[in-house]
């Protein structure tokens, strides 16, 4: 039979391996018998029968011939000004005798323009993700989805899913040849398809999650779902607006890290919903006084026990609990209340699922090839090759996606030293020096500047928060001045230091004193958060209250004290869910908190001093204002190591405004303490962690002390009080 096509390019498509399926489908201007002009108009049907092609402004359905027998058809065409697109049906009949009407996806243009490539083969696309993975568009009236995905070393590339019988013949799609995307329109589809790509490199065929997919299955089903996120009406503009100065670093910022899986669980188990969470959790959050949530990773990640940390859809936000416009609610909601939402965001590996971004073309696209560089031994994962334009574009425009469509106010970057160092975890002859010869990964160092620069510049008032365990310089300094250009960097030192401190038995506390004083050596050196994290209370290590030393009474003491010290050390303060309760039990992903503990009196008064502890760090501008300079610290007596006591004082931006900080680490009470102060002046107790109100023994000093012209500490006044055993106390002067 007689055709305009070569059949041997024919059999190719068929097959679904056609590197170029718009060269043979779609509309193609021919010379008809006699030499006039005509069209050709072919398409792929598997499924049908019999076809028409109905032209818009013409008369009648032309009938398609079969040109073979896997159901390519043809039909010759008029030439005019019909050809379109969009402006013609194809109307197909199937075996059991349905007729179905649709668009040709072959008959649209591409939609990427010249400045899109140009931008991502530059990789300074920064609103990549408004090009690439599958947006809902309106083209000549016509409604569809617009695909795109990046897999430049791929042979042929199609869009399955369940609007194609995951069919991977019968969506192939355009191969931009510049910049290695490929793109394809199909018209009729609508948000809540379910899609994947079917990749094909040589004899080895991938179906592939999209790595910009908005939406996904719920795990252990693992397509991406269209998804639609213009819809939600937003409704906290007076917090987006008042963001910059509520954020700034001389703030509050008190912060409760949580995994929504397992911060309480609704009937039979399961997972509470973002909404549910809206209006279980924020409550909570702000009775507690706290200014922050952090969530652990919420982007789709296939394994739960991997609490988020192995993410396969950055785009994607866990479906889990909930659809993106249900995400989008809880954030609402939050700001509405007051409250800013940090997300965990991991750009420092990715795992090997054979449906997500490994091997995603058939060759090592977004991860180095040498295991050396690209695998990361400890964790089983595989590191993203930061060197590349199109995968730091496509990291950055994710950090910015967040920023964007979820109005998210901070982002923790996770294993941010595994990133700076080449030979992180790794043994001698295991990794690749830098050009200079170096441990240091200057691309990553590179990346991670970027990254910073353009958050801070397009998003002012947001954070960013590094996770990073060790003395890098300038990791919270500007890039300007030679910095990583983080907000804020976890203190993991004090962290250490602290804990181990606090696990020693008081009667030997006395030997280890410099493990709380050796924070203020270098708390000024970056902008610190203290964390208390989920990391601490994992992996056999206990819950805080656990790791508390002596009897029962004395671990409670212990947990109020370390949580006293904390709040009134400079540095933003993280805790993690089920501290502010005292939870006996170590954390567990996938089960609730231990909430039935509150009808005791010792953990509802740990939970009364949490919230406490936040209402006065909030209140009291002496306490936050001046975290990151020597300014707002002064030793008053930090050499007490045979009683095991510390005293300091925070000072506000306001000279008149201090408060004086004294914390005993041993059971012992100590009647006289005698420490120096500022002035002569009645100091009012405005704290006491030893107090009834926290299931103390209420020994203290209220309502205050009047100083006395006693020079102590090598200043001209002082004050005795009593030092509540295993207890901090705080006062304020009163003129």
């Amino acid at each position: 039979m007689r055709t305009t096509v070569d059949l041997q390019q024919v059999s190719q498509l068929v097959a679904g391996n056609h590197p170029d399926p718009f060269h043979l489908l779609g509309p193609h201007e021919v010379s008809s018998e006699g030499g006039r002009r005509a069209v050709s108009v072919r398409a792929f049907l598997p499924d049908a029968k019999q076809v028409w092609v109905k032209v818009r402004g013409m008369e009648g359905a032309r009938p398609m011939r079969r040109i073979h027998p896997a159901g390519f058809y043809e039909a010759i065409c008029p030439y005019g000004e019909h050809w379109r697109p969009g402006n013609y049906e194809l109307h197909a009949l199937d075996a059991q005798g349905t007729k179905n009407v649709m668009h040709d996806p072959y008959s649209f243009p591409p939609l990427l323009t010249g400045f899109d490539r140009h931008l991502l083969g530059e990789g300074n696309h920064w609103r990549s993700y408004e090009r690439l993975g599958a947006h809902l568009r309106t083209i000549d009236g016509i409604q569809g989805v617009n695909f795109a995905v990046w897999a430049p070393n791929a042979d042929s590339v199609s869009v399955i899913g369940d609007f194609n019988h995951w069919d991977g013949r019968r969506c192939q799609m355009r191969k931009h040849h510049d910049i290695g995307v490929w793109e394809l329109f199909v018209p009729g589809l609508t948000a809540g398809a379910l899609y994947k790509y079917r990749v094909r490199r040589g004899d080895e065929v991938f179906e592939k999650c999209d790595p910009y997919g908005f939406a996904a299955e719920v795990p252990p089903r693992t397509a991406s779902i269209v998804a639609n996120l213009e819809n939600y009406r937003w409704n906290d503009a007076a917090w987006m607006n008042n963001r910059e100065r509520i954020q700034a670093l001389d703030q509050p910022m008190s912060v409760y890290e949580v995994h929504l899986g397992s911060w309480r669980r609704g009937p039979n188990n399961r997972w509470l919903t973002y909404r549910e969470l809206a209006e279980q959790l924020i409550p909570y959050v702000k009775e507690l006084g706290y200014t922050h949530v952090e969530l652990l990773p919420i982007s789709e990640h296939p394994l739960s026990a991997s609490w988020g940390y192995q993410t396969v859809g950055y785009y994607a936000i866990t479906s889990r609990y909930g659809t993106p416009e249900d995400f989008m609610y809880f954030v609402d909601c939050c700001h509405q209340n007051g409250i800013g939402v940090i997300v965990d965001w991991v750009p420092a590996h990715f795992p090997r699922d054979g449906h997500g971004l490994a091997r995603f073309d058939g060759t090592c696209l977004y991860e180095h090839a040498d295991p050396r560089q690209g695998e990361h031994r400890d964790w089983g994962t595989l590191i993203f090759n930061y060197g590349r334009n199109e995968v730091r574009n496509f990291l950055i425009s994710n950090a910015l996606f967040l920023l964007d469509k979820y109005h998210i106010d901070g982002l923790r970057v996770d294993a941010v030293a595994s990133m700076l160092y080449l030979d992180y975890s790794r043994q001698p002859g295991d990794w690749i020096p830098n050009i200079y010869g170096g441990r240091e990964n200057l691309e990553a160092i590179a990346f991670l500047k970027t990254l910073n620069e353009q958050v801070h510049s397009q998003y002012p008032g947001v954070l960013t928060i590094a996770e990073e365990s060790t003395a890098w310089p300038g990791v919270s300094r500007p890039t300007y001045l030679g910095g990583l250009g983080f907000s804020l960097k976890w203190n993991m030192g004090w962290m250490n230091d602290t804990r181990r401190y606090m696990h020693h038995d008081p009667i030997h506390r006395r030997y280890h004193h410099d493990e709380l004083t050796f924070s203020l050596v270098y708390a000024f050196h970056e902008n610190f958060v203290l964390p208390l994290s989920h990391d601490e209370v994992v992996h056999g290590k206990g819950s805080l209250l656990d790791q508390m030393p002596g009897d029962l009474w004395q671990r409670f003491a212990n947990l109020r004290l370390l949580y006293t010290y904390m709040w009134t050390h400079p540095g933003k303060k993280l805790l993690f869910m089920g501290g502010e309760i005292a939870q006996w039990k170590e954390w567990d992903f996938d089960s609730s908190l231990q909430w039935d503990l509150l009808e005791w009196e010792s953990h509802a008064g740990m939970k009364k001093l949490v919230a406490d502890l936040n209402r006065l760090y909030r209140r009291e501008p002496s306490l936050y204002e001046i975290d990151f300079d020597h300014q707002g610290f002064e030793w008053i007596d930090c050499h007490n190591y045979d009683e095991s006591t510390l005293s300091y004082i925070r000072r506000g931006t306001d000279p008149e405004d201090y408060t004086v900080i004294c914390l005993n680490f041993t059971p012992v009470p100590r009647i006289k303490h005698r420490i120096g102060v500022p002035e002569g002046c009645y100091f009012k107790e405005i704290f006491n962690s030893d107090s009834m109100f926290y299931a103390g023994s209420n020994m203290g000093n209220f309502p205050g002390v009047q100083a006395d012209p006693i020079e102590w500490h090598g200043r001209p006044y002082s004050i005795q009080i009593t030092l509540p055993p295993l207890a901090g106390v705080i006062f304020k002067p009163v003129r």
